[in-house]
């Protein structure tokens, strides 16, 4: 007889529903009232919330003995979306228990990819809400939120037009600072999430570059080339050269390897003893010797210290066979070798 009053079970637009009433409590309830409630009555909201959250992920990521359904997923994402309950959970985010963060992060993250009608949803939601865009951002001011709003905004900037907000916002300057904060997790998913926004959409990071060239390359050279931390200057010199290397960016390239302030940084950075570092800088200072049209300052500094810079690509070696490496170095030598004399 007990399987007669069996409960029905919830669908994922359900579960949607349920989620969002209990956000729209927590949200509504300001600490002083909160006071007030019933504490027993709150801790129960939060078990369900936290319930229903891990319900969801469930859905969309499957579990040991099923793999997730496409309908059921499609549900999910078409209630998620149809209210504000994306926004509600990004802002409801510090009052979550620490699982219940992790497992509403890897939801926020699933449902950027979900389509519904062969169309990412996601994408028209964050369009009509960028300011949601600034919240995250600022996670990165708040460390026991950092990680899980950094995760988040990643998966949201893979689309191309929220990418470009947060491109062309005031937050761009503040990832200089923070990819420089003590807390070395914080610093390293701040750096992951500039990298992202630097290189995933070409067009519009080209575009961003070009509008952007003078301050950014400013802090750029600064605050991360020339920063005194090892594993900031090492990740910021390959990022570098990964952009300049972008055929999107040549505009950019150009002007870049037409600077002697530029070259002279990547100078002292093939000076570094880090070979990883060392490896990276030539890959950008190759740039500056196979320009054709080099400045006059340029040719001055490459002729001056030319036997230094002949000496060191000479015994300059990779630890493992790299022909690729090999044939840019000996084309490097020859282009510094033909330069003019020496004055």
């Amino acid at each position: 007889m007990k399987s007669l009053f069996k409960s029905k079970p919830k669908t994922p637009a359900e579960i949607v529903r349920l989620t969002r009433e209990i956000l729209i409590y927590l949200d509504s309830n300001s600490t002083s009232r909160e006071a007030a409630a019933s504490k027993t009555k709150r801790e129960e909201k939060m078990l369900e919330l936290s319930k229903y959250i891990r319900e969801l992920k469930c859905i969309l990521y499957g579990n040991s003995e099923a793999e997730p359904v496409s309908e059921a997923c499609s549900q999910l994402t078409q209630e998620f979306f149809r209210e504000n309950t994306l926004r509600l959970l990004i802002i409801c985010l510090p009052k979550l228990s620490l699982e219940a963060r992790k497992d509403a992060t890897q939801v926020v993250a699933n449902l950027q990819r979900q389509q519904v009608h062969s169309r990412l949803i996601a994408s028209d939601y964050l369009e009509a809400n960028k300011d949601l865009m600034d919240i995250l951002i600022s996670g990165y001011e708040i460390p026991e939120l950092a990680l899980h709003y950094g995760a988040m905004l990643r998966e949201c900037i893979r689309h191309q037009s929220i990418a470009r907000y947060v491109l062309e916002s005031e937050h761009m300057k503040k990832f200089f600072d923070y990819i420089q904060l003590p807390n070395f997790d914080i610093a390293s998913d701040a750096s992951a999430t500039f990298k992202e926004l630097m290189t995933r959409h070409k067009s519009t990071v080209a575009e961003f570059l070009t509008k952007n060239y003078e301050w950014f390359f400013a802090e750029f050279n600064s605050k991360l080339l020339e920063s005194p931390n090892y594993i900031t200057r090492r990740q910021a010199v390959k990022l570098l050269g990964d952009m300049l290397l972008d055929r999107a960016n040549s505009g950019v390239m150009m002007r870049y390897v037409s600077s002697k302030d530029n070259l002279r940084i990547l100078m002292n950075l093939l000076r570094e003893t880090s070979k990883n570092i060392q490896l990276e800088a030539f890959h950008v200072f190759k740039l500056f010797a196979a320009n054709q049209n080099k400045p006059p300052d340029i040719v001055g500094i490459l002729i001056a210290n030319r036997s230094k810079l002949l000496r060191f690509l000479g015994g300059f070696t990779t630890d493992k066979e790299d022909e690729q490496f090999e044939a840019d170095k000996s084309q490097v030598i020859k282009e510094i070798a033909a330069l003019g004399p020496s004055s």
